[in-house]
């Protein structure tokens, strides 16, 4: 009787699938810390300012509270985009240009 880790069919299987893993960790990895460093630079280069003092500044302009966070560049400008439930369970996406803390444009999703 074969082995089921033997067979030939499925160990083609188990390499692809173990490649895979590899590429996918190996590849998030490095991106995930070059967002991390990329957005400390800016802040240390003073091109944006921390999230801690953007929320502060921006938390009473936000129809409810913020459950997620992402930092990006668009048309060259840093900008925080904010995900933000309000409490009729409603999902916004807010963009706030994170050097002057300033809100560009909400969006319900």
């Amino acid at each position: 009787m074969t082995s089921f880790f033997m067979c030939p069919g499925l160990r083609r299987i188990r390499i692809l699938i173990l490649a895979a893993a590899l590429v996918t960790a190996g590849g998030g990895m490095p991106a995930f810390a070059r967002d991390h460093d990329d957005a400390r630079r800016a802040v240390e280069a003073g091109e944006i300012r921390p999230y801690a003092d953007i929320l502060s500044v921006v938390k009473g302009k936000l129809p409810g509270e913020v459950v997620g966070v992402k930092l990006e560049r668009e048309a060259g400008a840093w900008m925080y985009e904010l995900r933000v439930l309000d409490d009729k369970g409603r999902l916004f996406e807010v963009h706030v240009d994170a050097k002057s803390g300033e809100v560009e444009r909400t969006k319900e999703k």
